[in-house]
């Protein structure tokens, strides 16, 4: 992985920290109503997982918010 793709990643991540913790939810109550592991929502969020477009589908449709807010960019 380049810098380029760690950035993005890493950029992804915190918008979807940003979103869970708007809906009041710990990384374990996020991942246990998207029947994922507690770890593996926090490598994401922290950008050291190339997260599957399924996963991430799943994670927006819990959270409640359009899959295309996950890739927004704060202030767009």
């Amino acid at each position: 992985m380049n810098l380029d793709d760690t950035k993005f990643l890493c950029e992804l991540g915190d918008r979807l920290r940003e979103r869970r913790i708007a809906r009041n939810l710990t990384q374990e109550q996020l991942a246990e109503q998207c029947e994922l592991h507690r770890t593996f929502i926090g490598s994401v969020e922290r950008g050291e997982r190339n997260v599957s477009i399924l996963n991430l589908r799943l994670i927006a449709r819990i959270l409640r918010i359009p899959l295309a807010d996950l890739f927004a960019k704060s202030g767009q």
